[in-house]
């Protein structure tokens, strides 16, 4: 009798830590984007320049690490905030071109919209079922790794359109696979820091988001011109 106390109460001390974590997960989130679209719509707004291949891969990675070094503190909070913030801010060179056709707030939309219902899909059947997606892991990391080398191939060839759609896809497709694990690996304890899961989940989110909209941009034939 006492064992079946003890674990029932396991239970659900297990179920009140997984559901902490998510609810400060979404919460952080939620902020994360939020401070994302600001950044954005200012730097739009502006008029800023493309930060450049090396201040990018700088800032991210930079941003990455400094997340990941302060994730067990509050200081992780601001970290996620600056990092959501810095990525918003390389968003703006391409939200501002498609701004500048004349479907290009239709298909800013479309795109927004669409990774909305894809991630809550998404995060809905995972939280149903309570599946443990973690047997993804290998397959995701194959797939993106796969995917960066058919960019490197296709910036050789010279851009070839075909082969950008397909990568546009792919990182689609793992994007939402990620979106997925991550979600799962919550539930099923695998992940109990709500900041590295709230990073993970906005990455995911960010690379989704960009994906569709140059698959809705090649579409709309608006990149020819």
């Amino acid at each position: 009798m006492n064992n079946l106390t003890i674990a029932l109460n396991d239970v659900r001390t297990s179920d009140s830590a997984v559901n902490s974590v998510l609810r400060n997960t979404y919460f952080l989130l939620s902020l994360c984007l939020l401070c994302c679209a600001g950044s954005t719509y200012l730097s739009v707004a502006v008029g800023a320049t493309s930060p450049g291949f090396l201040l990018m891969i700088a800032g991210v990675y930079g941003l990455l690490f400094l997340v990941h070094a302060t994730a067990n503190s509050a200081t992780g909070i601001l970290s996620c905030l600056l990092f959501s913030g810095f990525m918003g801010y390389t968003l703006s060179p391409i939200i501002g071109l498609t701004l500048k056709f004349p479907a290009g707030a239709f298909i800013l939309f479309t795109s927004i919209t669409t990774t909305g219902l894809v991630f809550l899909s998404l995060s809905a059947y995972v939280l149903q079922t309570r599946q443990d997606f973690s047997f993804m892991n290998g397959m995701i990391f194959a797939g993106f790794a796969s995917t960066f080398g058919l960019m490197l191939l296709n910036i050789l060839m010279g851009g070839i359109p075909g082969m950008f759609l397909i990568v546009s896809a792919m990182i689609a497709l793992l994007s939402s696979a990620s979106i997925m694990l991550h979600t799962s690996m919550i539930i099923n304890g695998g992940e109990r820091n709500y900041i590295l899961a709230t990073v993970s989940l906005f990455v995911s989110l960010y690379n989704l988001f960009i994906s569709i909209l140059h698959i809705l941009l090649m579409f709309s034939g608006s990149n020819r011109n």
